[in-house]
C-alpha cells in the first residue's frame, strides 16, 4: 500500500477513535484544552483527511492502471501492446515515448491551461454515464473533440525525427500545416492507426513488459 494511502487511513482511524473518547466522555470538553482538541479532531482532521484523500485520488486518476481498471476500456489497453508500429498508442507506449505508467493521461489530457481540469470533469462524465447511464461499446467511443495537433507537439516539436523526417518534408507545406494544426496528425495518410479497438482479434500482440 502506498505510503500516502496509508497515512491517510491512519489518520481517519485515529480521528474516529478520538472522537469515539469524545463522544463517550464529553466532559473532556469542558477545559480549554478538550476544546481545542475537539475542534482539530472534528473540524480540522476531516478538512485534512479529506484534503489528503483528493490529492491522492486524482494522482492515482492519472495512472495507465487506474484507466484501464474499467472493463469498458480494456480493449484500448489491449491495443497498446499490438506488435505493429503503425498503431501509433502502441509504438508510443512500447518505446517509452509516453510515460508507460501514465500513457492514457499523457495523450488524452489537452496541454492547455485548464488541460487537466477539463480531462477531470471527463472522467466525472465517464462515472455519470457508467452508472447512470448508458455505456457505449469500445468501438463506438469517440473523442469529445478532434485530436488536436498541440498534444502531439507538446512532445514532437523540435525533434530532429520530426522536424527533418523524409515523409514530413516531402510536401514543403506539410510540416507548416501540421504545425498550423491545419493537417492533423491521425488524418488519412498519416498516423491514422491509433487503438482500433474492432481489430483486435486479427493482430499480433507484443508480450515483452514497457
Amino acid at each position: 500500500m502506498p505510503l500516502q494511502t496509508t497515512l491517510i487511513i491512519s489518520l481517519v482511524v485515529f480521528s474516529i477513535a478520538v472522537i469515539a473518547v469524545l463522544v463517550a466522555r464529553p466532559v473532556i470538553t469542558a477545559t480549554r484544552g478538550g476544546k481545542i482538541m475537539a475542534f482539530l479532531v472534528l473540524f480540522i482532521l476531516p478538512l485534512l483527511c479529506a484534503g489528503m484523500g483528493v490529492s491522492n485520488e486524482l494522482e492515482r486518476s492519472k495512472t495507465t492502471e487506474f484507466c484501464l481498471s474499467c472493463h469498458i476500456m480494456e480493449p484500448y489497453g489491449q491495443s497498446l501492446h499490438v506488435d505493429d508500429s503503425s498503431y501509433l498508442a502502441a509504438a508510443h507506449f512500447q518505446n517509452h515515448r509516453v510515460p508507460a505508467g501514465e500513457a492514457c493521461y499523457t495523450c488524452h489530457t489537452n496541454y492547455a491551461m485548464f488541460g487537466s481540469f477539463k480531462a477531470k470533469l471527463h472522467g466525472l462524465r465517464h462515472i455519470y454515464i457508467y452508472y447512470l447511464g448508458v455505456p457505449p461499446a469500445p468501438d463506438r467511443i469517440t473523442l469529445y473533440e478532434p485530436y488536436n495537433n498541440r498534444e502531439c507537439l507538446h512532445c514532437h516539436l523540435g525533434a530532429r525525427s520530426f522536424e527533418q523526417g523524409a515523409v514530413h518534408n516531402a510536401d514543403p507545406d506539410l510540416l507548416p500545416a501540421v504545425k498550423a494544426n491545419r493537417v492533423s496528425c491521425v488524418s488519412s495518410g498519416c498516423h491514422e492507426t491509433v487503438h482500433n479497438v474492432a481489430t483486435l482479434s486479427k493482430v499480433k500482440m507484443w508480450t515483452g513488459q514497457p
